[in-house]
C-alpha cells in the first residue's frame, strides 16, 4: 500500500511552513512543499505484515542510511498522527528484519528477488541488492528507533528483531575493531575503484585503534583508510542511545555493558588517532585514518560526515576543534569544496568535479547558529534546483541545470529539515 494523497496532518503541517515563509520566503515554501509531498507519495510503500519499505527514489531499493534520513523531518508530526508513527515503526521493523539478515549490507530489496548486484564477489543473497559495509548503515536505524521512541513515546518497534539485531550490530562493531580477524569480503568486477576493495577485498590495511572499521562511506564510496572518523563519532552517538534504551525500557545489563565498552574505546580511538593538522597548524579531525599515522583531510557531502557532527549529537556546534575542522572543510584545503557562479560548498568523489550536493548544503545550514547563513543556503538551494522545486544529489556550481539524478529523496527531505529547522521546528533528540 502507498500513500494516494497527503495525511490531513501533514498537510497542515505544510499549510504552516508556507505561512511562516510569507511572501519573502514564497520560493522556499514551494520547493518545501513539493519536496515533502514526494516522499510520501512516491517512496512509502506499506507491507501487509505492518513493515514500511521505502524506495530510495530513482533506485528500486532501500538503502539503511536513506530510509532513516527520508522519513526523519516527520517525527515533528509524528507526535499527533498516530498513523504517520505507526508507519515510521513499520519501517524501523523492516530496517531490524533486514539487519538481522546480514548486518554488513548495506541496501536491500522489496521481496527476495535476486534483484542488485548479485555478482559481487561477497557473501550475497537473494535480499541484498547491495552488501557494502558501512558504519552509518547500522546506526542510522538505531537513531531512528530511539528517535521515534524519545519524540512519539512509542515502543513497539523494540519487538524480537530490534533485539536479535542490536546483537548483530554490537558483534559487527567489535569484530571490526580488529579488522584482521574479519570474515568479510568485498570485490566488484568494476574499472571504478572506488565500488571495490584492494587487497583481495579487505581494504587497506590498519592497525587496531580502538575504533571501528568500515569498508565504505555514506557515499558508498570506498573508504581510503578503515577508520572512517565521523561514523565512528556517529557510533558513539548510537551506542550511548543503547545504553539507555538496555537500562530504561529493554532491560539488558549485558547489552548496556557492551554497548558502554564499545563506546568509551571507540571515542578513546577518535580521541588519540582521529585528530590532524590542517596548513595553519590548528588541530582537527581527520576524515579516515588508519592508525599507522596516515589520515586524510577532506570531508564528503553524504552523512555522516564531519561537518555534521554537532547535528548526529556529536559535541556542540562552539566545541574549538570542530569549528576549526568546519573552517578547513569549507576551504580549498578541502579538495571536495568546490566554488562557482552559482554555488559553493561541499562535493564527492561519487560525483563529478564542481557537483555541490544539496545535501551538504543543508547539513552546513543545520549546524550553524546565524540564521542569515541558513537563509543564504536556503535562497542558494531554491536557485539551483533546475527548475524542477526538487533538490538533485549533486549539481554544477557553474550551470544548475546540470545535475545528477532526477529524483532524490534523501536530498529533499534534508532540505526540508533546513527549512524547518530556519524556523526552530527539530526533532527532540
Amino acid at each position: 500500500m502507498t500513500y494516494k494523497s497527503i495525511p490531513k496532518s501533514v498537510a497542515r503541517f505544510m499549510e504552516q511552513i508556507t505561512e511562516k515563509c510569507g511572501n519573502d520566503h514564497a520560493d522556499w515554501a514551494e520547493n518545501f512543499n513539493a519536496a515533502f509531498a514526494n516522499t510520501l507519495l512516491t517512496t512509502v510503500k506499506r507491507q501487509e505484515d505492518g513493515t514500511t519499505f521505502l524506495l530510495t527514489g530513482d533506485i528500486p531499493a532501500m538503502w539503511l542510511r536513506d530510509s532513516t534520513a527520508q522519513v526523519r523531518p516527520y517525527l515533528v508530526i509524528a507526535k499527533e498522527d498516530q498513523e504517520l508513527a505507526a508507519m515510521i515503526s513499520g519501517l524501523v521493523k523492516k530496517q531490524f528484519f533486514y539487519i538481522n539478515i546480514d548486518p554488513y549490507a548495506n541496501a536491500f530489496n522489496e521481496t527476495a528477488n535476486k534483484a542488485g548486484h548479485q555478482t559481487d564477489h561477497t557473501q550475497m543473497n537473494d535480499w541484498i541488492w547491495e552488501r557494502k559495509y558501512e558504519i552509518d548503515s547500522l546506526c542510522y536505524p538505531v537513531q531512528l528507533a530511539y528517535l521515534l521512541y524519545k519524540n512519539t513515546g512509542r515502543q513497539d518497534q523494540f519487538n524480537e528483531d530490534f533485539v536479535n539485531g542490536v546483537t548483530k550490530i554490537l558483534s559487527v562493531l567489535e569484530t571490526e575493531q580488529d579488522h584482521q580477524h574479519s570474515m568479510y569480503t568485498f570485490e566488484r568486477d568494476t574499472t571504478r575503484q572506488e565500488d571495490t576493495l584492494i587487497n583481495q577485498g579487505r581494504g587497506t590495511e590498519v592497525v587496531p585503534t580502538g575504533m571501528t572499521w568500515s569498508g565504505f562511506r555514506p557515499s558508498d564510496d570506498a573508504c581510503k583508510y578503515g577508520y572512517l572518523v565521523p561514523s565512528n563519532m556517529f557510533a558513539v552517538v548510537i551506542l550511548g542511545y543503547l545504553e539507555e534504551l538496555f537500562s530504561e525500557v529493554l532491560i539488558d545489563e549485558e547489552i548496556v555493558a557492551r554497548a558502554r565498552k564499545l563506546k568509551e574505546e571507540i571515542q578513546q580511538g577518535i580521541e588519540k588517532h582521529g585528530r590532524t593538522v590542517n596548513q595553519a597548524g590548528e588541530t582537527i579531525y581527520a576524515y579516515e585514518v588508519d592508525g599507522k599515522g596516515n589520515g586524510t583531510i577532506m570531508d564528503d557531502s553524504n552523512v555522516p560526515n564531519l561537518i555534521s557532527a554537532p547535528y548526529l549529537g556529536y559535541g556542540k556546534l562552539d566545541e574549538p576543534t570542530y569549528l576549526a575542522t568546519r573552517k578547513t572543510l569549507l576551504s580549498s584545503e578541502n579538495p571536495y569544496f568546490y566554488e562557482g557562479k552559482f554555488a559553493k560548498g561541499i562535493g564527492s568523489s561519487h560525483t563529478p568535479e564542481n557537483y555541490v550536493w544539496p545535501i551538504a548544503l543543508a547539513m552546513e545550514g543545520m549546524t550553524t547558529a546565524d540564521k542569515q547563513e541558513k537563509a543564504r543556503i536556503l535562497d542558494q538551494l531554491v536557485a539551483t534546483d533546475g527548475g524542477t522545486h526538487l533538490m538533485h544529489e549533486g549539481f554544477d556550481v557553474n550551470d544548475p541545470n546540470q545535475y545528477t539524478r532526477e529524483w532524490f529523496s534523501w536530498a529533499n527531505m534534508m532540505f526540508c529539515e533546513l527549512v524547518m529547522d530556519y524556523f526552530d521546528i527539530r526533532v527532540e533528540k
